[in-house]
């Protein structure tokens, strides 16, 4: 469910008179996360590295109430439950994006993982939340980079973490984050608490 808030009756009043006609409102931070424990957990379950990541996004972002208020055109839109998007190769050989509804319980998640990114490589159609606050993610697992700072289109305003390929190095295996926010959501001290929260719920992973 969403619904139209008054931003001055929220704690987000004075970040949206600021930010909202600013002509670049968004932010990015970078982290390099330490999977070595989602790697182990994904080769000896089976479960998808990249359904791991998204899920603990999920988590992560569940306990930070900021990322249930999104500004939507002009307006600022409250929800009650969370959505990680994933980006799909589909059929055709071009992509598809893939809302994911959360679930704390991560058996469940997977299996609407699977089934949803699966229908959407096969239609080759979009399958959209927009009842739900939505976390956009693009994992370019075949590729080493440093980072990545996305565009603001002015229409999109969702949060939205960018991944390249991990990296191991002796005993640790490394990724590299980016995480871009719109300021009127959530202050820096938000999102580097979410990238903190993110860390502990890889570390804490349990299956």
């Amino acid at each position: 469910m969403m619904k139209e808030v008054d931003p001055r009756e929220t704690t987000r009043a004075y970040a949206f008179e600021m930010w909202m006609d600013a002509p670049m409102p968004m932010l990015t931070f970078f982290k390099t996360l330490d999977v070595t424990r989602l790697v182990r957990i994904s080769k000896r379950s089976g479960l998808k590295f990249n359904m791991l990541m998204c899920w603990s996004i999920g988590r992560a972002a569940s306990h930070i109430k900021e990322f249930y208020m999104l500004p939507v055109g002009r307006k600022l839109v409250q929800y009650d439950r969370l959505a990680v998007c994933a980006i799909v190769a589909n059929r055709e050989g071009e992509v598809s994006s893939c809302d994911i509804p959360f679930s704390d319980d991560l058996q469940q998640f997977s299996a609407e993982y699977l089934r949803l990114t699966r229908q959407v490589a096969e239609s080759c159609t979009n399958h959209d939340l927009p009842e739900s606050m939505v976390i956009g993610t693009s994992a370019l697992a075949s590729y080493e980079i440093d980072g990545a700072v996305g565009m603001y289109s002015g229409v999109f305003n969702n949060p939205f973490l960018i991944w390249g390929k991990y990296r191991r190095r002796f005993f640790r295996t490394t990724l590299t984050v980016s995480f871009q926010f719109h300021h009127t959501q959530m202050d820096g001290a938000h999102a580097a608490r979410f990238l903190e929260n993110l860390q502990e719920e890889i570390q804490n992973l349990k299956v």
